[in-house]
């Protein structure tokens, strides 16, 4: 399968398996069933697509109520957004001892933000941001750098942004970039992370999500 772009705007959750897929592969795959006056099913576990958000929301319970980490997460941030941040922070801890690093990336940034007023929001921050990172999120890393840059640890927290921009993460590689002006960046070192970004990024394209996301305005 073609990896997701970094952006999670482009990508939706499906309710039913709690695959996440791109907008651009989900339309494309509706365009296709319309053309071939095939039901619109997942593209993943092929159930039919809810037609009302209360199936929505029940299929999304039935997933939550299976541990599912990917649902309790997208719960977390739901709840997050009407302002429930204990029980989005109940959430987030639960799907991230299950497993999920867009969990413990979430969680990280609420102990950074003090939502609670502990003492320990520093190194609950840091352990949870530690996690993310070594789970593969190139957002974790790039704050773990800028962290390691804020205690002037130059060589750590560059290292941190040449993992993530090898990731596509491209706020990591302008990082890199300007830390290169600065002197602070080898040349070949930024050289080696410019390749692996673009081929990441690249990685993420087909042609077929580049049509559909040019015919939906994306």
């Amino acid at each position: 399968m073609i990896p997701l772009q970094l952006d999670l705007s482009k990508s939706s959750m499906q309710t039913c398996c709690s695959k996440v897929v791109c907008k651009g592969c989900f339309h494309a795959n509706l365009f296709r069933e319309e053309k071939e006056r095939l039901e619109n099913k997942c593209p993943f576990c092929r159930k039919l697509i809810p037609d009302t958000d209360e199936e929505c929301d029940k299929r999304r319970m039935e997933r939550i109520e299976m541990d599912d980490p990917v649902a309790i997460a997208h719960e977390g941030v739901q709840l997050y957004i009407k302002g429930d941040r204990e029980g989005a922070f109940v959430h987030y801890l639960k799907a991230a001892e299950l497993g999920d690093m867009e969990a413990h990336y979430k969680l990280s940034l609420m102990y950074h933000f003090g939502v609670f007023g502990g003492s320990d929001d520093r190194k609950n921050e840091m352990w949870h941001l530690e996690e993310a990172s070594i789970g593969g999120h190139p957002g974790a890393r790039y704050k773990l750098g800028w962290l390691e840059w804020s205690n002037k640890r130059t060589e750590r927290a560059v290292k941190h942004w040449v993992v993530a921009a090898s990731q596509g993460h491209d706020d990591s590689l302008e990082f890199l970039m300007k830390k290169f002006k600065g002197g602070f960046v080898k040349k070949e070192v930024l050289a080696a992370a410019l390749r692996a970004h673009q081929a990441a990024v690249n990685a993420t394209k087909s042609p077929q999500r580049e049509a559909t996301e040019a015919a939906l305005g994306k």
